[in-house]
């Protein structure tokens, strides 16, 4: 038998959670050290001072302090508080900062540690807490994720090793790169250089760059999710339709 394990004042966010038995939750955290935990707060729905207190606590987009213990694959919670100052996402990005959990959850493995993914994540979402452009910081957040998980896009070279020529149009294949475009084409992964170039430096303040970007970067991502569709995105685009 497998002794018991306990960690103390993890760095964590939630991710998601959801109701278990009368007064308890299951929470998926994301973790600097230990990836994705799945963990119990047993009490964490009751009536009672403290467990309303532990409820506001555990809530996503909160950077905290968690501890648990455990032999198995879910521990139980011990212990949750904020990690340094506490500021409210905006009604607006909810969407954007549950996009995000969303990703996490279905590219990540439990207990996978992605320390530099997590410096990502609490710094997009500081982002957009603050930020006034909010799109902007989830295009990065996707370029870097990619890198991170090891499907990093080329966009400095052309597929042939060249340097991408910011006055031609590429075709870009997910699986080699750019390829220049012969003649007039429409449709597909076409994209100017500049585009591609732009976005490799992160200067995405261009409308037709962010579009570009957005555009490439979902079918990269499409590719690691293996078909596996994202609510998320489909409010987003339900959003984007109705204004």
């Amino acid at each position: 038998m497998s002794s018991e394990r306990r960690i103390d004042l993890q760095p964590a966010f939630v991710l998601h959670h959801r109701p278990y038995r009368d007064t308890s939750r299951i929470l998926e955290l994301f973790t600097r050290d230990y990836g994705r935990v799945c963990v119990f707060a047993r009490g964490a729905r009751g009536g009672r001072n403290k467990s309303a207190s532990l409820l506001s606590v555990l809530q996503p987009f909160n950077r905290l302090l968690i501890s648990w213990s455990g032999r198995g694959e879910a521990g139980q919670l011990t212990a949750a508080e904020f990690d340094g100052g506490v500021a409210v996402l905006p009604p607006d990005r909810l969407v954007s900062g549950y996009y995000l959990n969303e990703l996490l959850l279905k590219l990540f493995a439990r207990h996978d540690s992605h320390p530099d993914v997590f410096a990502l994540y609490a710094s997009t979402i500081e982002h957009l807490k603050q930020s006034v452009d909010a799109m902007r910081p989830l295009r990065i957040f996707e370029k870097r994720l990619l890198e991170a998980l090891g499907y990093g896009l080329a966009l400095e070279n052309e597929a042939n090793g060249e340097p991408l020529d910011a006055t031609a149009a590429y075709h870009y294949r997910l699986e080699h790169g750019a390829l220049r475009a012969d003649g007039v084409q429409e449709g597909g992964l076409i994209f100017s250089g500049a585009s591609l170039l732009a976005l490799g430096r992160e200067q995405l303040e261009e409308p037709a760059v962010h579009a570009d970007a957005r555009r490439l970067l979902r079918a990269a991502l499409d590719r690691c999710l293996d078909g596996r569709e994202l609510k998320t995105r489909e409010v987003m685009l339900a959003l984007r339709r109705g204004k």
